[in-house]
């Protein structure tokens, strides 16, 4: 890469750390960048998704706040990430590209329609049944768990699919279901890259380039995203996720 080249690459870590820490998707900014600058598109997803783990630990630690009170959460829900992301960095070096990706628009479309109808299903599910389970019970898990193989294979758009789920599955404030979503999808970026260091051909250069801006855009999602609204970070949710699908069905 020449410097224009490296120069783009970290601002596309600055945008996805940013976009990453608010809702997810950062990974349609940079995965198109690493592919212009001429990198193969497994070599660009492996070394995109290494990269942008400081920006996810980067943005997980800015929302700590929202974070307080729900450690009981994260550990019932950590491994099934965890376990996800150890699935879908394996299916990434050992399936052909069109086996998963083909499904990840309707999994993207799923995502929103959760979140719209978010507030909505909230009131019918409390008028229908007891308290939901407060970690979102073995559906939530499960839901996790996928959402984690996706995360490890491809990683666009991870954040709209957990938030999804957990916004129906927990009676919750969003912006502390949006921290608890920065610590999960973190841990799968973390996971899948360690494991891509040891089973796939990493890129070195664009992984620190992105890891540098992802780091400073995870501090600037965190400020911003923690004083959205509610139905501002639903909208957020929605507009993002409309474009991961423009992205993913136009190319």
């Amino acid at each position: 890469m020449n410097a224009l080249e490296m120069l783009a690459v970290v601002v596309a870590g600055v945008l996805a750390g940013g976009i990453n820490t608010v809702v997810g998707s950062g990974t349609l900014i940079t995965f198109p960048v690493l592919l212009a600058v001429g990198y193969p598109p497994v070599v660009a997803n492996v070394s995109n998704s290494l990269g942008l783990v400081p920006g996810s630990l980067s943005g997980a630690f800015g929302y700590r706040e929202e974070l307080k009170g729900q450690g009981a959460r994260i550990k019932r829900l950590l491994p099934a990430s965890i376990l996800g992301a150890i699935v879908g960095a394996i299916l990434l070096v050992t399936l052909p590209e069109k086996a998963f990706s083909a499904i990840v628009p309707v999994l993207i479309v799923i995502a929103l329609v959760l979140v719209v109808l978010q507030p909505w299903l909230n009131r019918k599910l409390a008028e229908r049944t007891a308290e939901r389970p407060a970690d979102g019970g073995l559906l939530l898990w499960f839901g996790v768990f996928a959402g984690g193989i996706y995360g490890g294979y491809f990683g666009a758009a991870q954040g709209v699919l957990v938030m999804g789920m957990m916004g129906v599955l927990i009676t919750e404030h969003l912006q502390r279901l949006n921290a608890l979503k920065n610590v999960l999808t973190a841990f799968v970026n973390l996971v899948a890259g360690i494991l891509f260091i040891f089973i796939a051909h990493v890129a070195w250069l664009p992984v620190l380039l992105l890891a540098l801006g992802s780091v400073v855009g995870g501090q600037i999602g965190a400020k911003v995203g923690r004083k959205l609204p509610p139905t501002a970070l639903r909208a957020v949710i929605v507009v993002v996720g409309l474009a991961a699908i423009a992205k993913l069905l136009l190319g």
